[in-house]
């Protein structure tokens, strides 16, 4: 079912079935490295003082905007900082991690990211913005790594000074894509947002489609709608056997979409969509086992949330670090946000033991230098030149791998063990012998 070779290896010579990496594995080595973040930093104002020997960081994501708030990783922010702190400190420093409220504005991305530079932070990590264009020309022009990024904006897949630790929404759809084909699927519906980002969506998921001979259905809609019952009819036609539908909206919107597919009632087509616009709050909103998801699939970056490799997250989440706020573990910000938080940790270890200092420049440094970081929550992450996406609009995007996930007993699971490597669809190449 799976492998144990690592994803550098030559993809051109192994089955497609071969190209799973096993996650007990990758939990195993994570095992090696000390219990990370268990209780945490300080958050703060941009504009705070610094002290001398501090390590600053800066987390932004919109709050108090509807659909888009993800305040959860701010919050988990602050609560890592705070529990970096009662344990003595970053290699003896004491993190100062400084949050952000990004408004979902393209004002609000300018102001967090001027912030960042304007506190000399030594890198911005984790944080949620669909303002690429807006944020990183300012980190760029700082010399400010951006560590770990939700990976919603172009520009964080193609900026020299971007290290997203996940595929963003090209790897999640390009794997649903062939997640449906091992499901069997003779056609398949794409809902997405009618926008450019949309648009690209459309690409990815026909490269996963194409090499089986898969029907594809584009089915433009709005990113809010209280009923999408004309949508779900275009999407499942005459409801068929063999029919698929995955969806790339929002959370929100993804729930509203639900209870119209409900209400049109479609008896043979068979649901699936990617993390984000499916996550347990969404299962548990719409019905849980007794559903429209019941059996759903859905594809993930990271492995579910019920997995016991997320228990250090669960620990400081529950902790008195947190405050008492609401932080969704389940939610992939959150997720995201824990992982670029674990490789920052990894990056100022390495520097620190080897005398070095942990500045925005040391730790671009390190990353540029093909530096292999393995936190265990994904395979091991490499940001050097030989492992970038042959792609012009992508070349950050090193991690192409995915897990299958199911909702099964009302809870998100795996489907199988392992990630799968959906490098190939990214690329437009064909699929492995």
């Amino acid at each position: 079912m799976s492998s144990r070779r690592g994803p550098s290896q030559d993809h051109s010579t192994i089955t497609e079935r071969q190209r799973r990496r096993p996650i007990a594995a990758v939990a195993a080595a994570a095992a090696l490295f000390p219990t990370l973040f268990s209780a945490s930093a300080c958050g703060g104002p941009a504009d705070a003082a610094t002290k001398s020997g501090d390590l600053t960081v800066m987390t932004w994501a919109p709050s108090g905007t509807g659909s888009a708030d993800r305040p959860g990783m701010t919050a988990l922010a602050e609560a890592i900082g705070k529990d970096i702190n009662t344990k003595g400190g970053l290699n003896g420093r004491t993190i100062r991690v400084l949050t952000c409220n990004e408004h979902n504005t393209a004002a609000g991305a300018t102001a967090c990211a001027q912030q960042a530079v304007d506190a000399k932070v030594v890198a911005v990590i984790g944080s949620y913005s669909q303002y690429g264009d807006r944020f990183m020309p300012l980190l760029e022009r700082a010399g400010i790594p951006l560590i770990g990024g939700y990976g919603i904006s172009q520009p964080e897949f193609s900026s020299p000074l971007s290290y997203p630790v996940a595929g963003g929404m090209p790897a999640l759809i390009g794997g649903s894509g062939r997640q449906l084909v091992e499901a069997g699927c003779k056609s398949v519906s794409l809902v997405r947002p009618d926008t450019p980002a949309g648009d690209n969506l459309l690409g990815y998921l026909a490269n996963a489609l194409k090499p089986a001979g898969i029907k594809l259905l584009d089915v433009k809609a709005p990113e809010q709608s209280s009923d999408y019952s004309a949508v779900i009819r275009k999407a499942v036609g005459k409801d068929e056997a063999g029919t698929c539908m995955t969806s790339a909206l929002a959370a929100e919107p993804t729930g509203n979409l639900l209870d119209s597919f409900r209400r049109v009632g479609p008896k043979n087509t068979r649901i699936a969509s990617v993390i984000g616009s499916v996550q347990q709050s969404v299962v548990d909103s719409t019905g849980g086992d007794g559903g429209p998801l019941a059996g759903a699939y859905v594809t993930g970056w990271f492995p579910p949330e019920s997995a016991r490799i997320w228990d250090s997250l669960r620990a400081v989440v529950r902790s008195d670090a947190a405050g008492g706020k609401a932080i969704d573990v389940a939610d992939p910000g959150v997720q995201t946000t824990w992982v670029g938080y674990e490789v920052f940790r990894q990056i100022s270890d390495r520097l620190s033991a080897a005398g070095r200092p942990v500045t925005a420049k040391t730790i671009t440094a390190l990353l540029d230098g093909g530096e292999q970081v393995d936190v265990g929550l994904t395979p091991p992450l490499n940001w050097g030149t030989t492992n970038m996406l042959p792609s012009t609009e992508s070349p950050r995007l090193v991690n192409t791998w995915v897990t299958y996930q199911v909702v099964k007993g009302g809870r998100l699971a795996l489907q199988q063990p392992g990630f799968v490597d959906v490098r190939w669809v990214l690329t437009g190449a064909r699929p492995p012998a």
